[in-house]
């Protein structure tokens, strides 16, 4: 069994106190402790200010981007090993645990490509000087300059290496030092990561710092020219932001919280059509990858009224095909939930559901995993259910952070579409699929403002088109309202968090030397 260490002030830190266990989610066998008592969480953040910043910040974009591109090497030559530990850690099955570590290593080496695009500054300006005055030596210029103070990272249990190092590479990129907190659930992924990191002398002092569990009160002692990025649920981002940090200091906080993302096909769509296959193939991805524990996967399934009951039976056959069982076992395509609270959460909120609609398949009984022991693990079935009123409030509040979906029917109009999307009060993802160019149009734009991305899906691009669940580096991930109001990657656009825009005015002579 593994001990989990902090990586504080440059070294190995171990707790003081009961350690918290961690589980395999398959078997419930204990493969690690972790303890992060004792930490002076005051000295870690200002390790980070007076060590770790001014070097980062000293450092050119290229020189940065180096450093980015050196870990995501070190890490991809243990991938093997670190898909081992993601399935004995996450429950996620080889392919899913791929899914995470490669998409880790993967936006580290975008970013790593970024810093040297950029070059050799140390700043970036934001586009032309203006001239104030009658005196045209007189400009003012906007500029983006790295904030003095420390990224606070705070992850989610469902991506402990892909939403780890997605908020690294722009933190460092940006110029930030970083002390990132994963869940405790599925720390043990991260610490090997952070080790291998820690291991290879990568990185200069005080850059990156890492506390394997609870985080205590380290908020406390963040300040105005810190950042706290947030993943996981809006109930916990709700929470954080109540912290005196955020609301004295005004610390900069940003959250990618849980929403009810939605998948609407359109009218003209029939059964056997390039969409048809291409929406049943993205539903059942996203019901079942990582257990349908992304914050990403389709939750509502938007259908015209008129080919539900074909939709169902497409959707109950392609779920049958699902295996369920311990990842570590060939041929399994779905693992267990992360935890035992988890399943929990999951089995309740099918309940919740399931008093307001049809359980086409699955449900919140136990079942009988593949290559585990009777009664253990945290499984679930992939679970299908069909609302009985579309419009019921419960459908677009409740979200079941797990392998389930439901299909709410529609009128075919897109007024109607729309209106459900915009129930859920604010997606990450969501997408549309439709040929018919003038229901497109009234869909369209309507829909796009209650989501961070749209994905619309033509019979042109069915066969090539990403599931909507697949975020890239180079594109936005984030939302409005319920999904938490933030943004995150989108290539630039993730470094603007970190850094501080401030305008400059003087000679223009002066201010060009200057601000190389």
């Amino acid at each position: 069994m593994i001990s989990l260490k902090s990586f504080i002030t440059d070294q190995w830190y171990s707790g003081q106190d009961k350690p918290t266990q961690l589980f395999n989610p398959a078997t419930e066998t204990v493969i690690a402790v972790t303890d992060t008592s004792g930490i002076d969480t005051k000295a870690v953040l200002d390790h980070a200010r007076n060590i770790g910043g001014p070097t980062l910040r000293s450092m050119s974009f290229a020189e940065r981007g180096a450093l980015l591109k050196a870990m995501s090497r070190a890490l991809y030559a243990e991938r093997e090993r670190l898909i081992d530990v993601s399935c004995i850690c996450n429950g996620a099955t080889r392919k899913d645990s791929k899914f995470d570590i490669d998409g880790a290593t993967g936006t580290l080496s975008y970013y790593a490509k970024l810093g040297t695009e950029l070059g050799d500054g140390t700043i970036l300006t934001d586009g032309e000087s203006e001239r104030l005055t009658a005196n045209a030596r007189f400009v003012g210029q906007h500029v983006f300059l790295p904030r003095p103070g420390v990224a606070i990272h705070i992850n989610a249990f469902n991506f402990p290496a892909w939403g780890t190092f997605e908020k690294i590479a722009c933190a460092f990129l940006a110029g930030m030092p970083v002390v990132t907190k994963p869940a405790t659930a599925t720390a043990l992924l991260t610490y090997e990561m952070i080790k291998i990191i820690v291991d290879a002398e990568i990185l200069p002092a005080g850059v990156l710092q890492f506390i394997a569990g609870s985080a205590r009160d380290l908020l406390d002692y963040a300040d105005g020219q810190d950042v706290i990025a947030f993943t996981g649920s809006a109930d916990t981002a709700h929470t954080l932001r109540q912290n005196a940090s955020v609301t004295l200091n005004s610390a900069r906080f940003n959250a990618e919280a849980d929403s009810l993302n939605a998948a609407i096909l359109g009218p003209d769509v029939e059964v056997g059509d390039d969409i048809w296959y291409t929406y049943i193939k993205n539903i059942v991805t996203d019901m079942t990858q990582k257990a349908g524990q992304k914050c990403t996967a389709i939750r509502r399934i938007i259908a015209p009224e008129a080919i539900a009951d074909d939709l169902q039976a497409a959707l109950v056959e392609e779920l049958s095909r699902i295996t369920v069982g311990n990842p570590a076992h060939d041929g399994i395509r779905m693992g267990p939930l992360a935890s035992a609270a988890q399943l929990r959460d999951v089995r309740d909120g099918i309940d919740e559901l399931a008093a307001h609609s049809s359980i086409l398949t699955g449900g919140s009984a136990p079942i009988a995993a593949e290559g585990v022991p009777d009664g253990k693990g945290y499984f679930v079935a992939p679970t299908l259910l069909r609302a009985n009123d579309g419009a019921d409030d419960i459908f677009h509040s409740k979200e079941v952070f797990g392998p389930c979906a439901t299909i709410l029917t529609y009128d075919g109009s897109a007024a109607q579409a729309v209106m459900l999307m915009a129930k859920g009060k604010g997606c990450l993802v969501s997408s549309v699929y439709s040929n018919h160019k003038k229901w497109i149009s009234e869909a369209l734009l309507q829909s796009a403002v209650w989501t961070g991305r749209l994905q619309l899906v033509s019979a042109k691009v069915a066969d090539s088109a990403l599931p909507p669940g697949m975020v890239l580096p180079n594109q936005l991930h984030g939302g409005p309202g319920r999904a938490g109001g933030g943004e995150e990657l989108g290539g630039m656009r993730g470094l603007h968090h970190y850094w501080n825009r401030t305008c400059i005015q003087g000679d223009t002579a002066l201010l060009g030397k200057l601000l190389k």
